[in-house]
């Protein structure tokens, strides 16, 4: 009976062993292209579908409304625009992704940090007259880290369209009519809004924006067509 119970653990211990160990998608030992193979290898179709969508989660008249909101969210789904500023109600959200989903994937948050968060600057134009990227690196900098403060980890910013219509309400988030001083300000507030790297404490990810040929749209009209 030893001997068979022996043998029975001795069988049972590689496969105990495989079901203790990390998956590799969640091993930050683990390079980041094979994490995301991983990753990809064991998503469904749903969930790949989730992750590419983005809702948006704001401000409510009704606080009682709230957890309903949150309980209405998808966990799977990928991303927000987050326009709240309660590090508890982002918790409940980022715990709800992480614990009540398959995988465990965390939700990005992001928003509209364009010229300023809490702290408010000049328009990217008008940042644009300063001829100071110095300065436009210090401000995304700031704004970086009041972000991160506010529960966003992702900016869509900077806005590197170049507008020659004024007519184009967007203009001014924009850094002027000059491919190379768009090309200057967007890199300087890259670097402002990342750091030196993304794992810094008060760094959050830069998104270059809008689709190529996005301002020279028909009529100096937003969301129109494009040559």
């Amino acid at each position: 009976m030893r001997k068979l119970l022996i043998l029975f653990v001795s069988a049972l211990l590689p496969w105990l062993s495989v079901r203790s160990q990390k998956p590799v998608y969640k091993d930050a030992g683990q390079p980041v292209e094979t994490r995301v193979k991983d990753l990809l290898n064991r998503m469904t179709l749903h969930e790949k579908v989730l992750q590419l969508n983005q809702y948006t989660f704001g401000e409510n008249d009704n606080p009682n409304n709230i957890g309903t909101e949150v309980k209405n969210l998808p966990a799977e789904i990928g991303s927000l625009i987050y326009l709240h500023t309660d590090p508890k109600l982002r918790n409940r959200i980022q715990r709800k992704a992480m614990e009540e989903s398959r995988l465990g994937i965390p939700i990005l948050f992001g928003f509209d940090v364009i010229h300023g968060l809490r702290t408010v600057y000049p328009i990217s134009l008008a940042q644009a007259c300063s001829f100071n990227p110095d300065l436009v690196t210090q401000a995304c900098g700031m704004a970086a880290k009041e972000s991160v403060l506010s529960g966003i980890d992702w900016t869509f910013s900077p806005m590197i369209d170049v507008a020659r219509d004024p007519r184009w309400g967007r203009i001014s988030e924009c850094y002027g009519e000059d491919p190379y001083l768009n090309t200057v300000f967007g890199v300087a507030s890259v670097k402002g809004c990342q750091g030196e790297k993304l794992s810094d404490p008060y760094s959050i990810a830069a998104c270059l924006k809008h689709y190529v040929g996005y301002g020279v749209s028909e009529g100096g009209r937003d969301y129109r067509y494009t040559d």
